[in-house]
């Protein structure tokens, strides 16, 4: 076994695919695909289970890695002490729901592991809440950001439990309306749904695992009569400016990132959402990963 052969079986795992692995560690698909078939061989398991969509890591292979990426890690650290150059490129991923405070937790990550002369290896991924939940416990990311509430609680509580993932709360809001400045609603104490009905609901998709409690909006779709779905930030903050459309998010603000002409106004709705972070079980964050905790949690520290 060698740091090489750890360093490959790294790469698979964070990118899910042989190939895209191939390519982050400049080799060829061949060359990687036997230094892990040797490892598994030598080591006597099965770090990876094979498909028609990819490569998965199995039971196996999740306590391996923790253990390969903590030698990794002390190996950099070492052959940085004495020789200044490391072995390993900082690395770190993040899988999130539409947080515009994620975004931003993010950046300080970038900003603090970014100096003139450090490299880093770091990925952003906004996607559908049942990939966020895979992504982690596949270890294709190191955090997740998603919510909590009385609707999805117990089912995901029980997905996280199954797939041996902790949630971290970060704060507890309640819900908001987010509507354009010049919305006939926008200079209201407080939304109640029904005086929302007029209006459209947009809603980030959420691809073939729809079920509600996968719903990234804690007010479903389908309790609504106008619904629009969409799958990515700037669309949504498009449409609620264009349309007078509206969707319903936590406290959580961001000037920067939702636009200067988005607000928010609290909906009256019987629910609370508890936005957290979820991460491997008894597995040690990096230090990118807990530098992004520290910065969620100072990002989020005001919301209510």
């Amino acid at each position: 076994m060698t740091l090489q052969q750890l360093k490959y079986a790294d790469a698979v795992a964070s990118c899910g695919s042989l190939s895209e692995a191939s390519r982050r560690v400049f080799v060829t698909q061949p060359t990687l695909t036997e230094a892990i078939r040797t490892l598994e061989e030598e080591l006597r398991i099965a770090i990876f289970s094979r498909t028609s969509r990819g490569v998965t890591v199995t039971r196996e292979g999740e306590e391996f890695l923790a253990s390969a990426r903590q030698i990794l890690a002390d190996a950099a650290a070492i052959q940085s002490k004495y020789t200044g150059k490391a072995v390993r490129l900082p690395q770190f991923a993040v899988s999130t729901q539409h947080y515009a405070f994620a975004v931003e937790a993010f950046m300080d990550v970038v900003r603090e592991f970014g100096g003139t002369k450090d490299s880093y290896d770091f990925t952003l991924r906004e996607t559908v809440t049942s990939e966020i939940i895979d992504d982690v416990a596949r270890h294709r990311s190191e955090v997740g950001v998603l919510y909590l509430s009385r609707r999805n609680g117990q089912p995901l509580t029980k997905i996280l439990r199954k797939e041996e993932l902790v949630f971290e709360e970060l704060f507890v809001s309640k819900p908001h309306v987010f509507i354009g400045k010049k919305h006939p609603l926008s200079r209201a104490r407080f939304v109640k749904p029904e005086q929302l009905d007029d209006y459209p609901f947009i809603s980030f998709e959420q691809g073939a695992e729809n079920a509600l409690y996968y719903a990234e909006e804690v007010m479903p779709a389908i309790d609504r009569k106008r619904n629009i779905r969409v799958r990515d930030r700037a669309t949504m903050t498009n449409l609620i400016l264009g349309l007078q459309g509206y969707t319903v998010a936590s406290g959580a603000l961001s000037k920067e990132l939702n636009g200067p002409n988005i607000v928010a106004i609290p909906l009256s709705y019987d629910d609370e959402i508890r936005v957290g972070l979820i991460h491997r079980k008894d597995v040690p964050l990096s230090r990118p990963g807990a530098a992004f905790t520290r910065a969620a949690r100072e990002r989020t520290a005001r919301v209510k």
